[in-house]
């Protein structure tokens, strides 16, 4: 019997971006049935709690003034309100409201493609996914 050969970096980093393109198509997808952009509910998905305007920038890779008209959209539809952060009355965090997260938990819930490929693992598949993936993301953020 002879070994599978380990697939090499270069193939696993393609099949990674495969997988994030399709999940951020179904992602989109789920978010336009909610009348929201990819953006937007992406910028929905962030808020597990208070988060300043900077930071909401850094975490979607973009410019502070591209999240202000993100944010302006979202307040205007009543899924998020700006409030000024306690220790420095200057810095507005943008946090989500009920109807806000309850709208992000729906478009997740929505993303059938996404369910659909994870449904065609066992559980234990999805056990051993979930320690890879989080070692991959621990590793990454470390960098970062």
């Amino acid at each position: 019997m002879t070994a599978t050969p380990s697939p090499s970096k270069s193939e696993l980093l393609e099949l990674v971006a495969a997988l994030g393109t399709a999940q951020w198509q179904d992602f989109s997808a789920s978010a336009a049935r909610h009348g929201l952009t990819g953006v937007q509910a992406k910028l929905l998905a962030q808020l597990k709690g208070p988060v300043p305007m900077r930071g909401l920038a850094a975490l979607l890779v973009c410019d502070a003034s591209n999240v202000t008209g993100i944010v302006d959209r979202l307040e205007a539809r009543g899924l998020v309100r700006r409030e000024p952060d306690p220790s420095d009355r200057r810095v507005k965090n943008v946090v989500a409201t009920d109807e806000g997260r309850e709208t992000i938990r729906r478009v997740r819930e929505e993303m059938r493609a996404t369910h659909d490929a994870l449904d065609s693992l066992d559980a234990e598949e999805r056990a051993v996914l979930h320690g890879l993936l989080e070692r991959l993301r621990t590793g990454l953020e470390r960098r970062g």
